[in-house]
């Protein structure tokens, strides 16, 4: 890998079985990770009893990274599918961005494309009509791949059957 990935080139693995948890609300930050395989989510369980995902990490994705400069994690970390993650201690880590600058620039530059999605599919939710957010969609992504549709629906915040519609009103071919 390239880029701030290099920081786990020798970093040990974990594998994880889906359902594992890696660490929980309020432990202490002592490692950082990189998902390798599968997917990692990670969630804050609310009041009614249901969690809020706030982010799904997948192959080549750090989990976590926002905890850097935190005392304690602010949320789960549940493996969605049966994933193997990187880890490195946060010293190691920290040590690593100091002394590798294009390693540390290339987070800044992961985590600014990151910050740039999330402003845009905040806009995108703001939207009121389901129209209105698949034409910001597709203004900024394009037409998905084939049996991608469904994707799309989670991303502009509507349920598939509501994008269906939609894309029926517009006599799309989305099967």
């Amino acid at each position: 890998m390239s880029g701030w990935q290099c920081i786990f080139d020798n970093a040990p693995q974990r594998a994880l079985e889906q359902g594992e948890t890696l660490f929980r609300r309020e432990d202490r930050v002592s490692r950082m990770y990189l998902v390798r395989k599968g997917a990692v989510a990670l969630e804050r369980p609310m009041k009614d009893g249901t969690s809020l995902t706030l982010h799904i990490a997948k192959a080549g994705d750090a989990l976590a990274e926002a905890s850097l400069f935190a005392e304690t994690y602010h949320c789960y970390a549940v493996a969605r599918t049966p994933a193997e993650v990187a880890v490195a201690s946060r010293k190691d880590f920290l040590i690593a961005l100091r002394n590798e600058p294009s390693a540390a620039l290339s987070l800044v530059e992961t985590h600014a494309r990151e910050v740039q999605a999330q402003r845009a599919r905040i806009e995108i939710l703001r939207l009121r009509r389901v129209s209105d957010r698949l034409d910001a969609w597709l203004d900024l992504h394009g037409e998905p791949e084939k049996g991608e549709w469904i994707r799309v629906a989670e991303q502009i915040g509507v349920s598939p059957p509501a994008l269906y519609r939609e894309l029926a009103m517009r006599d799309r071919n989305f099967a």
